[in-house]
């Protein structure tokens, strides 16, 4: 992964949360590609359009408008085509019921939001190193 550009989906309804992720990005010279939708069903949409790649890895909001993130997650992971892209919360919550929740649903990983531009820097950079230098993924083929 470390010459391909990555490809990270976003379901996240807080354009502030959006705002700091992609300051983030920036900040830390990260060559991420970055598509984001305010709701799950967008989500869901982009994902079954034949026309796009899938991506490396999707960033998700619990706490969402009409369809919630748990909601979500359960549809995508039990998708014989989407089940194996990573999946990492990041939302406010650090409630004990919605992290066993989510794991429980098949999650890759739970992170709870940090407050301010150097939180989400730290924060994007540890995923990036993480998911795309000493993780190995499957390639994203339909």
């Amino acid at each position: 992964m470390k010459d391909a550009i990555v490809q990270i989906l976003m379901i996240e309804d807080d354009p502030n949360d959006v705002d700091l992720t992609y300051r983030a990005i920036r900040r830390a010279k990260l060559s991420l590609n970055i598509t984001t939708f305010d709701n799950a069903e967008e989500g869901l949409a982009y994902l079954d359009d034949e026309a796009i790649a899938l991506p490396d890895l999707i960033l998700l909001d619990l706490k969402l408008p009409r369809m919630s993130g748990r909601e979500f997650l359960q549809v995508l992971k039990n998708h014989p085509q989407y089940k194996a892209i990573p999946v990492v919360i990041l939302t406010s919550s650090d409630r004990d019921e919605d992290i066993l929740q989510s794991y429980n649903l098949g999650v890759n990983a739970y992170v709870t939001k940090p407050v301010g531009l150097a939180g989400f820097i730290k924060i994007i950079e540890s995923l990036n190193d993480f998911w795309f230098t000493i993780v190995k993924l499957p390639n994203r083929q339909r």
